[in-house]
């Protein structure tokens, strides 16, 4: 996980430098579109082992896995590194709360504290004033309940498909997805939904590299986080996660991002810390 959350962070990298020639669903479309055939490739070398059998939860991960992808980077391209990762992090706590609502899973009451820690930091990085939101915020929180119910679907996925497999699936649909909504835009891209406008720009030789940097990373990202989530308990692997927003923070700063104000850190450290300790409550 570790491994995986320094790939996350230089995912991030590549995709905010793209971002600044091609619209960023035309990102998501190249970065899975890469990561389809990096994962396809190692099907030729190590042959898939797995019994299946649960079709409608695969295609669930996968199309909940691609509207959060879309959130996340519609905010990468719009705000700094740190806060479109920190969002996406909020998964755990979301997590949490979903296992309570329907599974009936009881939360205690450090499990309680940890959530009101986690969605302090939360509203300390929007800083909202009133009752508005902005576009960002709310994609932004829809990242990590999208992630959360992804991930949730996973710790089932591994018990009956190969690792690598959870993972195609997903890029499949995310690699669709895109193409579908930027062909469809003048249907689509309208209302709360305008956000989704994206032309398509064709790559030069520089454009081209970033996409393979993209989809590398974010495959191999993609791949060990899966594989972790199967191998260790999800609260470990949780709280190990939370360095992708200390590594996303110093890779944004060195690509121009300014420094979080004195709320923004602030929530951004609530943000860790309730997210740890909600993974800590996990265990």
């Amino acid at each position: 996980m570790l491994f995986a959350s320094f790939c996350f962070a230089i995912m991030g990298a590549f995709a905010k430098e793209l971002m600044s020639e091609m619209g960023y669903l035309e990102v998501v479309f190249f970065r899975n579109l890469t990561g389809v055939i990096f994962i396809s490739i190692t099907f030729l070398k190590v042959p898939i082992k797995q019994t299946g059998g649960k079709p409608f939860l695969l295609f669930f991960r996968g199309f909940i896995g691609f509207a959060a992808v879309v959130a996340f980077f519609y905010n990468i391209s719009h705000i700094s590194l740190a806060d479109a990762m920190t969002f996406s992090r909020t998964s755990p706590m979301f997590t949490a709360l979903f296992a309570y609502w329907f599974l009936k899973e009881k939360i205690s009451l450090f499990g309680i504290i940890a959530l009101i820690i986690g969605f302090l930091g939360i509203v300390f990085i929007m800083k909202p004033s009133g009752l508005r939101l902005d576009l960002t915020d709310v994609l932004g929180l829809f990242s990590g309940v999208g992630a959360a119910l992804a991930y949730t679907s996973v710790r089932e996925l591994n018990k009956y498909y190969d690792t690598r497999m959870i993972v195609l699936s997903f890029m499949l649909i995310a690699s669709i997805g895109p193409m579908l909504i930027m062909a469809l835009n003048d249907y689509i891209a309208i209302g709360i939904f305008e956000f989704l406008q994206s032309s398509f720009v064709f790559p030069d030789l520089k454009m081209w590299i970033l996409i393979i940097g993209l989809g590398f990373s974010g495959s191999v990202a993609q791949t060990y986080m899966t594989k972790s989530y199967g191998v260790a308990k999800a609260g470990i692997v949780g709280a190990v996660s939370y360095i992708t927003i200390l590594f996303s923070m110093i890779v944004g700063i060195s690509m121009g991002d300014s420094l979080p104000d004195f709320m923004g850190t602030l929530g951004i450290i609530l943000v860790i810390i309730g997210g740890v300790l909600v993974a800590k409550e996990k265990n």
